[in-house]
């Protein structure tokens, strides 16, 4: 599963529904912007409200936090740019395996360690031009902060991320080296066989530790 690896970047992809309070943000921020800003913060609240005072959550629970968590990503998009120039070659039934495979080893991932959703984000600055928005927070999550940016589209008057950036280092290009060099040399149903096997080893785990 090495060629796999950064599959793990999916609980990352987590991060942007986890913060604190926000600090005080610049005068003259936009209707947009504060829209954005909310939303985040509505999110993180009910994440933390679920997470408070217990370790032993219930399979409602765990359901709730894993659409919380997760609700926000466009995995149909963030799928497409994974696969590249391979996604047009693709009959649309694969399109539609692959973004249903991938969104569930993601979802599944970002249940492994529920811990870090209680990390605190600064929400550094928001940008918005049109319908496409710019998000840069810190992270900080065991002592060590690090640089969390988000890329946002608006569709159909929702917001969704179609990248995370960790450290300068983009989550969706990421998964494009990975998965495209595994469709170059060994075909797409390799690739698939290999999300198949870790979808049913990280919701097998998650099934039995819930």
């Amino acid at each position: 599963m090495t060629r796999l690896r950064l599959i793990v970047a999916g609980l990352l992809a987590s991060l942007l529904l986890i913060g604190g309070p926000s600090p005080a943000w610049a005068q003259g921020e936009s209707a947009t912007a504060a829209e954005i800003r909310e939303m985040l913060e509505g999110r993180d609240q009910q994440i933390k409200d679920i997470l408070s005072g217990t370790d032993d959550y219930t399979t409602e629970q765990r359901t709730q936090l894993k659409e919380l968590i997760n609700g926000v990503i466009d995995f149909e998009v963030m799928g497409q740019r994974a696969l590249g120039t391979h996604w047009e070659d693709l009959e649309e039934e694969q399109q539609r395996e692959f973004v249903s495979v991938f969104q569930d080893v993601v979802r599944a991932q970002s249940m492994s360690d529920l811990g870090v959703y209680n990390s605190k984000v600064t929400y550094d600055q928001i940008e918005v031009h049109d319908d496409s928005a710019f998000v840069r927070t810190r992270t900080k999550y065991k002592g060590r902060t690090t640089p969390v940016e988000y890329v946002l589209e608006r569709r159909d008057g929702e917001w969704r991320a179609e990248d995370i950036i960790v450290d300068g280092v983009s989550t969706a290009e990421g998964y494009a080296r990975s998965f495209q060099t595994v469709v170059r040399q060994r075909g797409f149903e390799t690739l698939m066989k290999s999300l198949r096997k870790k979808r049913a080893e990280v919701m097998g785990t998650n099934q039995s530790s819930g």
